[in-house]
């Protein structure tokens, strides 16, 4: 058992530690605590602190939930990093390795603020990748929290990790040149217990390229400073590795540190390692005709499967039961306010009638005016943010597949070319949809950006058999455009792409931009197949060009005089 370090809060208390002024730090950011919500938020995070100290996971998983989504009604950003930190921590313990790492991406931006946090984010992801077999992303990681680390020992644990890596890839070697650079620094003196982890996993490497003897020296010096410092886990570890050590040479010693590894398991719960006792006791009775080890394993294997299946269900129910929560909260205050303003629009309708006639027609006049304008940008706001959420729900729709995608990879044997085909086939599929639908759905940039990001998505539906050709782009560069006029332009101009590529069969396109007499004029031509008007009438696609050109106060004419091709010219003032 070749052992990274693999809980966040033990980075959190090296790098505590470490630092000039770790007697006035606590293990977890201060905040704020004058607001209710803030109240509540540490209520229950100590709630989950308390859970968790008595290994009652699945509670400790819901209070610090919980507790993450009040600190992000405040813009907590630690308080909100922290939790979700644990919550990734609990996953990972049941296995949950893809809940993990989803929590802790979502906990990096939250940590900006804090290195300590960063750092610890980081790890976190490197131990997750390693369990998920993404190694090299592992290694992306590690290194991500070594350059933001600066204190030796903590430094130390990540160069650990990243051998356990190495060890796991088999490029023994590799982790070989680590570990011995890290052996040789004075700080671990002070720290028995990684002194001994970096030893255990230095010896482990040694006697896979055959170096026995060292191997051997090494692993006991790591088994003696581990009981010396009644270190259970780690002497479970030690017990694993001599075991398989013994393998070959001596089944009698092999099967004494297996049985000795197996009963330290029960003793503190460590199920993964139970799994490798039985393993190595399985091997060691196989040849003497004693089964009742394989079938403890078997037994073993399958209720682990149970519980965390279990444990990944129960963790998505918590996180999904409280989003929903919130979602309710938030439409309960939505109405408040509605009729809040209702109330108060009451209000002042009959203050108004206390105004002399000149004014109230003043009014009315500014209020059709700012109501027309007003419902005119909503239009396209609404329609935005629709389209906006269309494209997530379709994103997430395709849950089901990759759902049965990871299925098919953890009850298939991938070993054989159609399964491993099979799957290639399945996540190329998924990816590709994806792209496709966040492409043609996807929020707009309208800042300095939306230029240059029009010219990319114009470009994108460019290939070998279609030539795109864009003049006078510049305009728009040159031209202030209000926010619901790029978003019309952008939008406007994908669909008619979006046409061009399901049903045009065309091989040139020309979009020209022109500022004429402030008025922008856009004109698009393509050589394809053409469209009548009879069918023009029938995609709804072109029907929702004329809505949104006329939401601007603009015009949009499709020319039909053309004997091949398709033209549409588009006006709209600046």
């Amino acid at each position: 058992m070749y052992r990274s370090l693999i809980f966040v809060f033990l980075l959190l208390f090296t790098l505590y530690s470490c630092t000039e002024t770790s007697k006035s730090k606590a293990s977890i950011p201060t905040e704020d605590t004058t607001t209710t919500n803030n109240v509540e938020a540490r209520k229950f995070l100590d709630l989950g602190m308390a859970n968790y100290a008595n290994k009652k996971f699945d509670s400790a998983f819901y209070f610090y939930n919980r507790s993450k989504i009040l600190y992000e009604l405040e813009n907590d950003s630690l308080m909100i990093a922290y939790n979700l930190v644990q919550m990734a921590v609990i996953q990972e313990i049941f296995g949950d390795y893809l809940g993990s790492e989803k929590n802790l991406i979502e906990a990096l931006p939250y940590s900006q603020g804090d290195l300590l946090y960063q750092a610890s984010a980081y790890n976190q992801l490197g131990i997750s990748s390693k369990q998920l077999s993404n190694y090299e992303d592992a290694l992306y990681y590690y290194d991500k929290a070594k350059s933001i680390t600066k204190d030796t020992l903590p430094r130390i644990t990540i160069e650990n990790n990243k051998a356990s890596v190495y060890i796991q890839k088999k490029e023994f070697n590799t982790s070989i040149k680590v570990l011995e650079a890290v052996i040789k620094s004075d700080v671990l003196d002070t720290v028995n217990v990684t002194k001994a982890i970096v030893l255990d996993n230095l010896g482990y490497s040694y006697y896979k390229v055959n170096r026995n003897q060292e191997g051997s020296y090494l692993m006991n010096q790591a088994l003696t400073l581990r009981k010396k410092n009644n270190d259970i886990y780690g002497i479970l570890g030690s017990y694993l590795h001599l075991s398989e050590y013994f393998l070959k040479r001596d089944s009698k010693k092999s099967n004494e540190y297996a049985l000795a590894a197996y009963k330290t398991t029960m003793a503190i719960g460590s199920i993964d390692e139970r799994l490798e006792s039985l393993s190595f006791l399985v091997k060691n009775n196989f040849e003497k005709g004693n089964n009742k080890y394989a079938l403890m394993y078997i037994k073993l294997t399958d209720s682990i499967i149970k519980v965390r299946n279990n444990a990944k269900n129960q963790f998505a129910k918590i996180k999904y039961d409280s989003d929903q929560n919130r979602a309710d909260n938030l439409k309960l205050s939505a109405q408040k306010a509605q009729t809040t303003l209702q109330l108060e629009k009451q209000k002042n309708s009959t203050l108004l009638l206390y105004f002399v006639v000149l004014l109230l027609v003043f009014l009315s006049v500014f209020i059709i005016n700012f109501l027309k304008t007003k419902s005119k940008r909503e239009k396209i706001r609404i329609s935005y943010n629709t389209e906006t959420r269309i494209s997530k729900k379709l994103h997430d729709e395709l849950a089901n597949d990759l759902y049965q995608t990871m299925t098919f990879a953890e009850t298939q044997d991938l070993s054989t070319e159609n399964n491993k085909e099979t799957l290639l086939n399945d996540l190329d599929s998924i990816y590709s949809r994806t792209r496709n639908i966040s492409r043609e759905n996807s929020s707009i940039d309208i800042g300095p950006n939306f230029v240059p990001n029009l010219k990319e998505m114009m470009s994108n539906y460019s290939n070998d058999a279609v030539n795109i050709l864009v003049n006078g782009l510049d305009v728009l560069q040159n031209t202030a455009l209000e926010t619901n006029k790029k978003i019309t332009i952008y939008r406007t101009l994908q669909e008619l792409l979006v046409n061009m590529k399901k049903h045009s069969q065309c091989s040139l396109v020309v979009i020209t931009f022109k500022n004429i007499d402030k008025k922008i004029q856009i004109e698009y031509t393509d050589n394809g197949i053409g469209v009548s008007q009879e069918k023009i009438n029938l995609k709804n696609g072109l029907l929702n060009l004329e809505t949104r050109v006329k939401a601007i106060d603009g015009t949009l004419a499709f020319d039909n005089a053309l004997q091949k091709g398709f033209k549409v010219n588009i006006i709209f003032p600046v």
